[in-house]
Formats: C-alpha cells, sequence, structure tokens
C-alpha cells in the first residue's frame, strides 16, 4: 500500500522564582482521552514554569526570571536568564497563556542605547515541555550558530514558543501561536531592566524559519510598536501542494524514515482542533506506540528510535490522514507574503527537509506580493548544515539592517533553477 507522505520539516533538522532545576513532575502521554489532546507532553521541567496566580490578560509581560545553568546557557553569553512572560493563546482564542523563553547578553559593557536585538526562533524539538530549549540548551551546531551573533554585539532572545515548558500542548508549526510567543518575548524584555535596543531582527531555522516570517507578518496588527528591521531566515517550510509533491519525491514511501517523527507531531496539532480526530484510526498497531512517543520524547531521540524501529511511510499508516491534515495545513499558512521589513533566505541545495523546490515557491510568491528577498542558494549543504554557513551573507545583511543601509533584493536574478 502506497501512503502519500505529508510532510517536509528538520523541521518536516529555551524577577522572581525560588525554583530549583531537581523540582519536576512527570510528564503527560499522548493517550485517548479529549483531556489529554490538549495537555501532552505537560510536566519534566521546573516549577519555574508553572504559573499558579491568575495571568495578566496584557501581553508581553515578564512575569519572573533566574538565571540559567551552564548547560542551559549559550557560549559566549556574558549573562543567561531563563524567562516567564506573558503571551497571547494564538490557537483557541485571546485568552492569556504563560510563555518561557531565555535571553542571552554578550560580554562586556553595553553600547550606548543598549545592545541590538535578535530573536533567534528555533526549529523543530519536538511537543515535550523537557524539550523546550530554555530546559535543555541547544545542539551543538545551533550554539555554535547563537555564538556567532554574540561575537558581532548582538543580545539574542528566544522563546520557547506556546506550549513548550509550559502548560498545554504545544501547537506544533501553527504560525500564529509562534508569532505571538516572539512577539510577546520582545516586548517583555524591552520593557524590564536590560540594555536593548528597540530595534529587533529575528532570525530563524526550519521550524523556527516559518515561525519568523509569521512573525513579521503578524507584527503590523498585533504588535505595531516594534521595530521590527529585517528576517532571516533558512530552511523555509511551505506548504503548497506543489511544494508537497516535492517533498513526496525527496522521501520515498518504502524507505526506513526518522522523518516521520514531524508527521507525529503534526497529528498532535489536527488532535487539538479536530475532537472526531483519533491517531489509532490512522496509525498501524505496528507504529502505534511510537506516535504516541512523541508527548515524552524530543525530536532529536524520536529520529533515532524510528530509524531502530525500521518504520517507514507505508508500514506506519494504516489510512491516509491527508484529507484531515487540511484543517491543520490552514494553521500553517503565513498571514502575509508581502512583508513589511526585507527578508534573508538561505537554502542548502541537498536540503530534504524543505527542499530547495519548496522554498523556491515560496521566494518566487513572495517576491510577487512585494517583499524584498534576498534569496541564497548554497551548494552542497543541507538542512541543517546550511544555518551556519550562511552567516557568511545573513551577518552583513543584519548589520545593514541594524544600521538603517538600504538593503538590496534579488527577485529579479533568484539563484533557483528557471
Amino acid at each position: 500500500m502506497k501512503v502519500y507522505g505529508i510532510f517536509a520539516l528538520g523541521l518536516l533538522a529555551a524577577l522572581v522564582s525560588g525554583c530549583t532545576a531537581s523540582e519536576t513532575k512527570p510528564a503527560e502521554a499522548f493517550t485517548k482521552t479529549e483531556d489529554a489532546r490538549h495537555t501532552l507532553g505537560d510536566g519534566g521541567v521546573s516549577a519555574f514554569y508553572t504559573f499558579d496566580d491568575e495571568i495578566p490578560t496584557q501581553p508581553g509581560i515578564l512575569l519572573r526570571q533566574e538565571p540559567l545553568e551552564v548547560h542551559q546557557s549559550v557560549p559566549g553569553a556574558e549573562r543567561s536568564h531563563r524567562l516567564l512572560y506573558t503571551s497571547t493563546d494564538g490557537l483557541r482564542g485571546k485568552h492569556p497563556v504563560a510563555v518561557s523563553g531565555t535571553l542571552h547578553l554578550p560580554p562586556g559593557p553595553a553600547p550606548g542605547g543598549g545592545w541590538p536585538l535578535l530573536l533567534w526562533s528555533h526549529g523543530t524539538v519536538g511537543i515535550a515541555d523537557k524539550c523546550a530549549p530554555s530546559w535543555t540548551g541547544y545542539v551543538p551546531f545551533h550554539n555554535e550558530h547563537l555564538e556567532a551573533w554574540l561575537a558581532e554585539g548582538y543580545a539574542i532572545v528566544a522563546s520557547d514558543y506556546q506550549g513548550l515548558g509550559t502548560a498545554g500542548t504545544h501547537p506544533y508549526l501553527a504560525t500564529k501561536p509562534a508569532a505571538y510567543s516572539n512577539l510577546d518575548i520582545i516586548r517583555a524584555v524591552q520593557a524590564a531592566d536590560f540594555p536593548l535596543t528597540d530595534a529587533v531582527v529575528i532570525a530563524g531555522q526550519s521550524q523556527g524559519a516559518g515561525a519568523a516570517i509569521a512573525t513579521a507578518g503578524y507584527a503590523p496588527d498585533y504588535a505595531p510598536e516594534i521595530d521590527l528591521r529585517a528576517v532571516v531566515a533558512t530552511g523555509v517550510p511551505f506548504f503548497t501542494p506543489d511544494a508537497l509533491i516535492a517533498v513526496q519525491e525527496a522521501r520515498p514511501n518504502d524507505v526506513v524514515d526518522p522523518m516521520l517523527g514531524y508527521n507525529f507531531l503534526a497529528l498532535t496539532l489536527l488532535a487539538q482542533i479536530d475532537a472526531d480526530f483519533h491517531l489509532k484510526d490512522y496509525v498501524s498497531d505496528e507504529a502505534l506506540p511510537m506516535a504516541r512517543g512523541v508527548a515524552n520524547i524530543c525530536n532529536r531521540d524520536m529520529r533515532k528510535k524510528i530509524q531502530d524501529a525500521g518504520l517507514t511511510y507505508n508500514t506506519t499508516f494504516k489510512i491516509s490522514p491527508s484529507e484531515q491534515l487540511k484543517q491543520a495545513f490552514a494553521l500553517m499558512q503565513f498571514p502575509a507574503l508581502d512583508l513589511p521589513v526585507p527578508l534573508f533566505v538561505g537554502t542548502g541545495s541537498i536540503d530534504r527537509d524543505t527542499p530547495p523546490r519548496m522554498q523556491a515557491g515560496f521566494v518566487k510568491k513572495a517576491c510577487a506580493a512585494g517583499s524584498r528577498v534576498q534569496a541564497h542558494l548554497y551548494d552542497g549543504f543541507d538542512h541543517l548544515t546550511v544555518l551556519n554557513h550562511s552567516q557568511i551573507d545573513s551577518k552583513p545583511f543584519v548589520a545593514k539592517a541594524f544600521s538603517g543601509n538600504e538593503i538590496s533584493d534579488n527577485c529579479e536574478d533568484l539563484p533557483f533553477k528557471k
């Protein structure tokens, strides 16, 4: 039986505390009960992440902070803080939620006016609270990337996103919740007693690239006061029929595929919005324990477990959930393609997670909509390795954005095949 390959993400390669890292509670499993759909992965982190008082309705308020431990910090940072702040539920309505994240400050005294602020929008880590970057820290190549920005003199703020670390199931790949989380952590740190500029540049990779672009799209309406200068995105996900065909061609259905973990994660978003969706109706008995395991297993470990189990698309799905997933895809769209600020897009020529054809489709549509896009195609680099290599071009792009210098686009001479 041939089942259509659905996703492209590696996507589709974290003022008051009093809490300690040892104060943890067990995480919830992906069970069949309706209530559990909205608490998948909750727990496994310290009490810092739980806010028991009534959450203020105003988004962007810093609720508490504490120093990060060494393994949770970014190398090269003089000070690193874990933050809890208010945001707006981007999935179920407008009620307030508490969201966690981090702030990393460069060494030495801040320049006059404060450190220029770079918001880092992270890629796929999972949906379990214990996978939140503010709790686990970053993998080495992300640390290398962020350390390079610190060395350039940028402060780095990073949201875990709604439901990662904090209560509620993380709405994986839904763009509005991630955008709100990003915009509100900018508000929170700029309103607090940190030496930061008003100007901010957003950078993201993979899931975070989509979140970064969405953040720029939602900013004019949700947070018009933020002085957003530019967006840097590598490994951009873009969900269209043509893009999904590109994914299908890049990922055969009859071979072992560690990227099935992205499918399992996206199905948890569907479960949150469709009460009639039941995982067991679509996933085989062989793969069901693994699919439910995303509530407790971080993405970096899930990939190896899928490889060891020998799962393929054809052995994982007994019925394709493609039709049902249209509801989830609607939540993964960008609010606008005519972005108000310049956009840098870095694409690896051998990216299998978000193939060049997928990213080229996004760039062409963004250019057609009027966005100022500077697109780069890096030969021989994949979904993960393109991140750090692309800094050869993204660093001067960001420097121009902060200085106010004009940024040229290459929409008339894109690097992709015609």
